[in-house]
């Protein structure tokens, strides 16, 4: 059984906003990298395995009840807290508090065990050109230099092996992110928006758990193909974890800032396959199978979308289906055309199951002479041709690290909030482990180990978020939370 978030709330925090805004802003960034992470009135000893997040000590009347996003809230904490899962069976997933941890969730040396961190962390930009989804906050906690040093102190405490950030923005990257994670310790990789764009997605992992085999980018935009006209990205590594054998496995680690446009499904879905194809191409590996696979970001659809089920069930048939439905973010379809059959045109290169398309070359005997014209002709790469089908397919075998619910109540879990919205669109997904998968009849694809979730960082509820004044706020500097998993490989 899932246990629910805390619902107990701390002392309220009494250091007044003019000196914390005083503080935070004269603050050098590099003092962010020394000083311990800060807790207000929590208890030492329950540091080690209990992160926070910092909320009010706002109590609503009722359940229903929406606080006005105008109000003045005193500052205190509550608990956002590890679960840990010990049993990998989907059926029977067992979720134990902090001080209950199974001794199977123990490392090993037969066990490569590490966390990845999935964090939109909102681009400066964009929030000053969307300043109206704003509008709750507090000015001074929308200036970047207040905002960076909490992203950092964030991501410093919560120490992720593999960071995989969204909405970076390219000048702040350069002259603060990529230092200041350097300093922590990460090599950093970056992919910026084409065109105009001004930020992108980044990975960062940790020199001393892996090694770097691969970087490879992804652009979303294809002046050939009329759909693909915008701007977004993924980035898509191979990573090799540092162990000490001879044979090291490999992960891939793949993320990607989807299309937001609630009415433009057909591009979030021909996005999502470009970024798959490109993954299992980079996880593919010479004895047909693929290596484990870790895919984080913003994919701008809801629990339960198609585009969500797609990604878990590794299906989809899309006939009928409107545009504005794919993504599951507005619920009404009146005026909203059909997806066509295919999404994509032939041109685009990418199959129906979501891998580029094999290209066949003829075999030609080698001659005493030179290949005549007529002969290199017939030697033109030939394009498998498929059948028109609304079926879309890939084939990982994708869990979410989220349930998406708090069992007890059915209160959906929210992982963004701001002024107009508070939903879920931020996920990390991964290959899971599964029994005897290669054995099973019809299984075109069999994992290499699989990764086993050992734990997860609770998430809130949207009334949680609202005891604070939404996101961002004095001590949350994102309209996004940051994701955090921990998993295992076994060797």
């Amino acid at each position: 059984m899932f246990p629910h978030h805390q619902k107990s709330l701390g002392r309220d925090w009494t250091t007044p906003w003019e000196n914390l805004q005083r503080c935070c802003w004269n603050r050098h960034i590099s003092s962010c990298m020394r000083t311990p992470f800060q807790y207000w009135n929590w208890r030492p000893d329950s540091l080690s395995h209990s992160p926070l997040i910092h909320l009010s000590s706002y109590i609503m009347n009722s359940e229903g009840d929406e606080p006005s996003s105008k109000r003045r809230k005193h500052q205190g904490t509550i608990q956002r807290h590890w679960e840990y899962i010990c049993n990998h069976n989907k059926d029977k997933t067992k979720i134990l508090g902090d001080k209950n941890v199974d001794p199977k969730c123990e490392d090993s040396d037969n066990k490569f065990d590490f966390s990845v961190m999935s964090y939109n962390i909102l681009s400066q930009d964009l929030l000053e050109d969307n300043s109206h989804l704003y509008r709750h906050c507090r000015q001074p906690v929308l200036h970047w230099s207040f905002r960076f040093p909490n992203i950092l102190k964030e991501i410093k405490h919560f120490d992720a092996d593999v960071l995989c950030l969204q909405e970076v923005q390219e000048d702040h990257y350069g002259a603060e992110i990529r230092p200041s994670l350097e300093s922590l310790g990460y090599h950093c990789e970056y992919k910026m928006r084409t065109g105009r764009k001004p930020d992108g997605c980044a990975i960062c992992f940790k020199h001393s758990k892996f090694s770097l085999l691969s970087v490879n980018p992804v652009e979303f935009y294809r002046r050939d193909v009329p759909l693909l006209d915008r701007d977004n990205v993924g980035l898509v590594l191979l990573l090799q974890p540092k162990l000490p054998r001879a044979a090291s496995p490999v992960i891939c680690v793949a993320n990607t800032h989807l299309l937001y446009n609630p009415r433009r499904g057909d591009i979030k879905l021909t996005q999502l396959a470009m970024l798959l194809a490109e993954i299992s191409s980079v996880a593919h590996q010479k004895d047909g199978s693929f290596c484990p696979i870790v895919m984080c970001g913003d994919f701008n659809s809801v629990p339960g979308s198609p585009l969500y089920s797609f990604i878990k069930e590794g299906k989809l048939n899309y006939e009928g289906l409107a545009i504005g439905k794919v993504s599951g973010q507005e619920q009404s379809s009146r005026g909203q055309r059909i997806l066509s059959i295919p999404i994509w045109p032939p041109n685009l290169g990418i199959s129906q199951n979501c891998v580029y398309e094999v290209q066949q070359l003829p075999k030609v005997e080698k001659t005493d002479g030179d290949l005549t014209q007529t002969e290199l002709d017939k030697t033109e790469v030939l394009v498998t041709a498929e059948k028109l089908s609304s079926n879309l397919h890939h084939h990982f075998s994708l869990s979410s690290v989220y349930s998406h619910y708090f069992p007890d109540t059915g209160i959906p879990e929210v992982t963004t909030c701001h002024s107009r919205s508070a939903i879920t669109v931020d996920y990390i997904f991964y290959s899971a482990e599964k029994e005897d998968v290669a054995g099973q009849p019809g299984a075109e694809v069999a994992l290499v180990g699989g990764l086993k979730l050992l734990a997860r960082l609770s998430l809130l509820t949207e009334q949680d978020l609202w005891t604070v004044n939404g996101l961002p706020n004095e001590n949350n500097s994102s309209d996004h939370l940051p994701l955090l998993a921990k998993f295992r490989l076994e060797l």
